[in-house]
């Protein structure tokens, strides 16, 4: 189920208090865990089954993900099971983590290269986007050498296409005009 109008006020509600208490990481890793039991297609079946109470799948996420998401984060399950909306915890985990980098300061910046970058080169662009965003910056390497030459980075909805690929359809766009 993806449905961000349903997650939002969760994840927000998630996020809040896990700020409040100081486990913002202890949260995200019960999150995470949570998301993953939920994606797994044997609950996803038992989600739609009505023979299963909201209370046994709630003990069943909480089984697994409890532990990381202590108290707090146990009521928050077994509220989301009892609303039906078990299934939207994988997108609650999600934007509870986009919250949490936002919080915190970090981007995720994915790389989509023509070759690997050497150790070096990801270093240079790490500290040149980390600059240019005013972020630390998580870095994804990719490669397609579809691209030709050059790189296309990707930091939300910021694109920097600066392959090889893109130039050369720029100029068959001019050149035919």
């Amino acid at each position: 189920m993806t449905d961000k109008t349903i997650a939002r006020p969760y994840a927000k509600a998630a996020f809040e208090d896990a700020r409040e208490s100081g486990r913002l990481e202890a949260w995200s890793r019960g999150l995470s865990l949570a998301a993953a039991v939920v994606r797994d297609p044997r609950v996803q079946r038992l989600l739609d089954d009505p023979s299963v109470t909201p209370g046994e799948l709630a003990r069943l996420v909480t089984g697994i993900a409890g532990p990381e998401l202590g108290e707090p984060g146990r009521n928050f399950v077994a509220a989301l099971a009892e609303n039906h909306r078990l299934g939207y915890v994988p997108e609650i985990a999600a934007m509870f983590a986009g919250l949490k980098d936002e919080a915190e300061g970090v981007a995720d910046v994915t790389i989509t290269s023509a070759t690997a970058l050497d150790e070096a080169q990801r270093r240079r662009l790490s500290e040149a986007l980390a600059r240019r965003l005013k972020r630390r910056v998580r870095l994804s390497c990719l490669t397609d050498p579809g691209l030709i030459g050059g790189a296309v980075l990707r930091a939300g909805d910021l694109v920097i296409d600066g392959s090889l690929r893109a130039k050369l359809e720029r100029l068959a766009y001019e050149l035919t005009s």
